[in-house]
């Protein structure tokens, strides 16, 4: 895959995650947001909650900004966690040319569902859980 140059900003981002509702995503998506903001960075981060159904699609987005920004930039997503298969095609066309796109490898995806202006980070994330954690709940934390 040929790439675009690599985003430039510094401490002017976005991170979404998009998840499954009633996975516990959202606590360790928290997490996430609270780590950034104990080093000093100011965040901004919002759940994004279509429905409360379980299973259905949400999303948890953190803008980071060293301009203290409360409000959603707009313009796309610089980082995206991809792990709701439901939603995929739509999370990858909202990353900005140069972003990121972070995801579970466990199971190999066609070349169609990249970009070619994105970096892929592919990490086998259900593997690493399923060969660390025999109970069924830790796996599901994790």
């Amino acid at each position: 895959m040929s790439q675009q140059a690599p985003l430039s900003s510094v401490n002017d981002f976005v991170v979404r995650f998009a998840n499954v509702n009633g996975s516990g995503s959202a606590s360790a998506n928290e997490l996430f947001a609270r780590a950034v903001l104990r080093h000093g960075v100011p965040v901004s981060p919002r759940n994004i909650f279509p429905s409360n159904i379980q299973g259905l699609p949400t999303w948890y987005e953190v803008r980071v900004t060293e301009a203290g920004h409360l409000g959603a930039r707009g313009g796309g997503t610089d980082l995206m966690v991809a792990m709701n298969p439901q939603t995929w095609d739509k999370d990858v066309a909202g990353i900005v040319p140069g972003g990121y796109l972070f995801y579970d490898s466990t199971k190999p995806m066609p070349s169609t569902k990249f970009r070619d202006d994105v970096t892929v980070i592919g990490v086998p994330l259900t593997a690493i859980t399923n060969s660390t954690y025999s109970d069924p709940r830790q796996r599901q934390l994790f």
